[in-house]
């Protein structure tokens, strides 16, 4: 079987409506890492030597390759990455081995045998 893991660093009030995106596209199950920071091209702005940058969340997605593409759009476009300044990013990475899928076995062979 072969998988994508789907990176995707959205603010944390897109959330949950990324994570439900992701699952209208065949995503099993998400990783949430909260609270995370990062810059873009243009740094934040400062308030008294302070930051005032918005809190972003790292969502992690371990999907079947054929799904992947359209959980990444369907991520893009919810959360508007191609809309709005500095909404995000989300991106896809190989996947050579993973273990502890059992759960989540049987949804998987169900969209393999959907997509064949």
């Amino acid at each position: 079987m072969r998988l994508k893991l789907i990176v995707a660093l959205v603010s944390d009030e897109k959330t949950d409506l990324v994570v439900e995106a992701a699952r209208a596209g065949g995503a099993t199950g998400a990783t949430i890492i909260h609270s995370v920071r990062g810059e873009g091209l243009r740094p934040g702005k400062t308030f008294f030597g302070l930051r005032l940058e918005a809190m972003r969340d790292v969502l992690l997605f371990l999907v079947v390759e054929t799904r992947a593409r359209d959980i990444l759009e369907r991520i893009r476009d919810t959360a508007r990455f191609d809309t709005e300044h500095g909404a995000g990013i989300a991106f896809q990475l190989d996947i050579e081995d993973a273990v502890g899928l059992v759960t989540q076995l049987p949804a998987i062979q169900e969209e393999l045998e959907y997509d064949l």
